[in-house]
């Protein structure tokens, strides 16, 4: 099977359940609790994703093995959510510069750090001044 296709699978819950080895009931109450979202259907039916069900086994080894509580395991499954996006978001970032400084010709500027801005801005000093 492609790639494609297995990013698009989704299974009804208890072919999740059975995928991550638990119990329908014990998805449902990740659910409740937000710790894996699945997708729904109009009417209501919960859909999981290859990746949702990857989540699942990973909650139930962190849970088994690592012998972390529910509470420990949800802000264990939001920071990596925020690393991963912060990391999508720095190398944007170092594309952008990148892009800039190729578009500055590389010149001896350097980055500035501008209090209370999240603008970055290229510094260059003045070539030679007229007196």
């Amino acid at each position: 099977m492609s790639t494609r296709g297995q990013e698009n699978e989704v299974f009804v819950i208890s072919v999740a359940a059975e995928l991550a080895g638990m119990h329908a009931q014990t998805l449902r109450t990740y659910d409740r609790l937000g710790l894996v979202i699945p997708m729904r259907t109009r009417g209501g039916g919960r859909r999981y994703s290859r990746r949702d069900v990857e989540l699942l086994r990973e909650i139930q080894r962190l849970s088994q093995e690592e012998g972390v509580n529910l509470a420990g395991i949800k802000s264990i499954i939001e920071l990596t959510r925020e690393n991963e996006k912060l990391k999508t978001e720095v190398g944007e970032l170092k594309s952008e510069l990148a892009a800039a400084q190729r578009s500055q010709g590389r010149g001896s500027g350097e980055l500035v750090h501008v209090p209370r801005s999240t603008a970055v801005v290229m510094w260059e000093p003045r070539r030679g001044r007229r007196k």
